[in-house]
């Protein structure tokens, strides 16, 4: 039965009064999730999981402490605040802790405008476990396809509502709808494989389970035949389904915690150059339809749309209330958490500026050098930026793609690599993080 997610934070915060807590803010998250597997036209397996998890912080002085749990009963509320009280006061001082003053919070958002939940009914599992058939028929139906790993469809719910003793209290819903499919062609050591998959707010606009199996299989068969490329300094062309990765690392080195702790390579990077010129990287926390919108942040500030990077050059940190005191600096209203531990920055919808060529065509200009198409592993110094990945993909030659290349490294140095992008025109608008095709010059290739 669906629980009413404001009483359960509202009772944790009398809880927590009750026990000695001088301030608290209580999360409440209830979610359902349904995962549906098929092999070979039939069911392999079928989860569904459903629940309600509350966390509780407390704060004592300068002192907090965070406690979570899965059972609603009123004596575990109880039990819950006279624990987190108790910790807390074991806890060492911490001057930059603290919820939000009053006239920080959020008031009179509109959930409703982001739209978050798909109103209509959650899937039978029947409807995914036809979803799952289809795509996976469509991928084993194309020659040369040996069988397909797996074919997964997938629903889930999570509501969430947050409240504080500083008056805030609010919360919003959102729904996700996937399907993928991963195909292997050829056998033995001549096996190679890749996947497709697709993720939506709305049913509606997930694309036909045909057309991701087709996909599936069309990336698996451009693998067959892969071998390691040439070593070398070489040019590497990122393509759009990994180079978000590629700005995640950027996204890192900005992140409040890393600046705080003194950890990042960009550290004495605000207001310089880290990206081209033409080159911008904007927060939009508000765009309809995508999974990372929303309209305050885990502790009540409001969202709001910001540039991270103009122009080529760092904007700002990403902080939350701790981080910005430690630094000086406002909140970005950035602060995310689950149940079991207290508030962080992290970044939500990100684009960065497209550029007006396809990935064939920045291909094309590369002339020879490595197209990725996946990664594996990472070896990221977070004070230095020097990065090296394991990669897959294609060996270009004189703008063409030449054959596929599997079990080779790239190497470089962030702050380099970023300063030398040159992006595509082939982002999705729909993720959250909506980055295209990336082209990178002067990159060490280590393979054959």
């Amino acid at each position: 039965m669906p629980q009413d997610l404001s009483h359960l934070t509202e009772a944790l915060l009398l809880a927590a009064k009750s026990a000695g807590a001088e301030d608290a803010d209580a999360v409440a998250i209830e979610g359902t999730a349904l995962s549906i597997d098929v092999r070979e036209g039939k069911l392999e397996q079928a989860e569904r999981s459903e629940g309600v998890d509350l966390g509780l912080r407390v704060f004592v002085g300068q002192k907090q402490a965070i406690v979570s749990a899965s059972d609603v009963k009123p004596d575990t509320l109880r039990q819950m605040a006279e624990r987190a009280v108790a910790m807390a006061a074991e806890a060492p001082d911490d001057p930059h802790i603290g919820l939000a003053d009053p006239d920080q919070l959020a008031r009179g958002w509109d959930v409703a405008a982001l739209e978050l939940q798909d109103p209509s009914a959650e899937p039978a599992p029947g409807d995914l476990e036809d979803d799952a058939r289809r795509a996976e028929a469509a991928a084993r139906d194309v020659t040369g396809i040996s069988q397909v790993q797996s074919a997964s469809a997938g629903y889930g719910r999570r509501q969430m509502h947050l409240a504080t003793s500083a008056g805030f209290s609010g919360g919003f819903a959102r729904t996700d709808r996937g399907l993928s499919v991963v195909a292997i062609t050829g056998t033995g050591t001549e096996m190679e494989r890749d996947y497709a998959g697709e993720s939506r707010i709305f049913q509606a606009d997930l694309p036909p389970p045909e057309e991701v199996g087709a996909l599936a299989a069309e990336r698996t068969l451009a693998r067959a035949g892969a071998r390691k490329p040439p070593t070398g300094a070489y040019p590497v062309l990122y393509d759009e389904r990994i180079s978000s990765a590629l700005i995640g690392h950027l996204v890192a080195a900005i992140n409040g915690s890393a600046v705080a702790r003194g950890s990042s390579w960009l550290l004495d990077a605000l207001g310089q150059e880290v990206l081209p010129p033409t080159l911008s990287l904007i927060e939009d926390p508000h765009r309809p339809r995508v999974s990372g919108s929303r309209p305050f942040d885990a502790e009540g500030l409001p969202t709001r749309p910001r540039v991270v990077v103009e122009n080529g050059v760092l904007q700002g940190w990403t902080l939350d209330l701790a981080t910005g005191r430690k630094l000086g600096l406002p909140s970005t209203a950035s602060a995310a958490r689950g149940t079991s531990g207290p508030p962080s920055p992290a970044s939500t919808n990100l684009a960065l500026t497209q550029g007006d060529r396809s990935a064939a065509e920045l291909a094309r200009d590369m002339g020879t050098g490595l197209w990725v198409t996946s990664m594996i592993g990472a070896s990221i110094n977070a004070t230095t930026g020097d990065y090296s990945r394991g990669a897959s993909g294609y060996w270009v030659e004189n703008g063409e793609i030449a054959y596929p290349v599997n079990e080779c490294t790239i190497a470089g140095n962030l702050r380099d690599m970023l300063r030398t992008l040159v992006p595509g025109n082939d982002a999705r608008g729909h993720l959250s993080r909506v980055v295209p095709s990336l082209l990178v010059e002067g990159l060490t290739v280590a393979g054959a």
